[in-house]
């Protein structure tokens, strides 16, 4: 009983943490989402607390289910899908708002491990890198379909050459600026990402072990931002140390991107600038495909 309410008093800590996080970043999807799935832990706590039966944190009292064999299996069907219509129950997070959640938290583009560790650490997520392959593709298949048909896309950061940066993820509802990477940006991004994680982990009421280990491989590159001592780093150290070493780089990146931006804006069109232009190895790939395919 106690290693489950440990467990659950957890889990509500770091959706309430979430919550936030999506309120600053005025990202109501996601809070509202959190926040039925927070009602749910709250209501899971309070029934263990006052020994009325065992629950589990998605769903009812397990004697009120019926037993899987004869008609009980179809009866939760149907009573699962009609609560899901009603909006009774908790909505699953799907792959594409947890990469939005930890892309939220972040706020730079960034890699998909890095994607992976943060959406885990902090919002308890079940995305795995292979998973975020074919999500940028998705995204553009989507909005091409039908352009700013969603509130926001997972789109390419760009390179210098307007084409899309290996593995980086932003965000459609960034600024250009912030949606291009010149040649200090995966510096100035990798220290914004962990000022990021150590403020997010120094604003939680208690420790959480997944986000401190995070915080502590990201620390070991940056100087001053580590101490001998064991344990995990102190945010407060990590953001400081951060913050030094930004001050040497962002002018010169924040210059480099804003050119990096002017000319995406100047010369793309709204699919490439966000999602970035075919090169002509890209152009020679599809022509390849397009004649083995006759």
């Amino acid at each position: 009983m106690s290693d489950r309410l440990d467990d659950l008093e957890r889990r509500i800590d770091e959706l309430r943490a979430g919550v936030r996080t999506a309120m600053r970043a005025r990202d109501t999807a996601t809070a509202r989402t959190l926040r039925a799935e927070l009602r749910t832990a709250e209501r899971t706590w309070d029934t263990l607390v006052s020994g009325d039966g065992p629950a589990t944190e998605h769903g009812p009292p397990a004697g009120n289910v019926p037993e899987e064999s004869g008609q009980g299996a179809p009866r939760r069907a149907r009573a699962h899908g009609a609560a899901a219509r009603r909006g009774d129950g908790p909505r699953l997070v799907t792959v594409r708002e947890q990469v939005h959640q930890a892309l939220a938290l972040l706020d730079a583009p960034a890699q998909a491990r890095l994607i992976v560790a943060v959406s885990q650490a902090f919002f308890a997520g079940s995305i795995r890198s292979p998973q975020l392959t074919s999500l940028r593709r998705d995204e553009e298949r989507s909005f091409r379909s039908s352009p700013y048909g969603r509130p926001y896309y997972l789109c390419a950061a760009l390179t210098d050459r307007l084409s899309p940066a290996r593995g980086l993820l932003t965000v459609s509802t960034w600024p250009a600026e912030r949606r291009v990477v010149g040649p200090l940006s995966p510096r100035v991004d990798f220290l914004t990402c962990a000022l990021r994680v150590a403020r997010h982990l120094g604003g939680l009421p208690g420790s959480l072990p997944d986000g401190d280990r995070l915080l502590a491989r990201m620390a070991r590159n940056i100087p001053g931002a580590g101490d001998d001592a064991f344990g995990p780093p102190d945010p407060g150290r990590v953001v400081e140390a951060a913050r030094r070493e930004l001050r040497v780089h962002t002018r010169r990146d924040t210059r480099d991107r804003a050119q990096l931006a002017k000319r995406a804006t100047s010369q793309l069109d709204d699919v490439a600038a966000l999602f970035g232009a075919a090169t002509l190895s890209t152009v020679a790939k599809e022509s390849s495909t397009m004649r083995g395919g006759r």
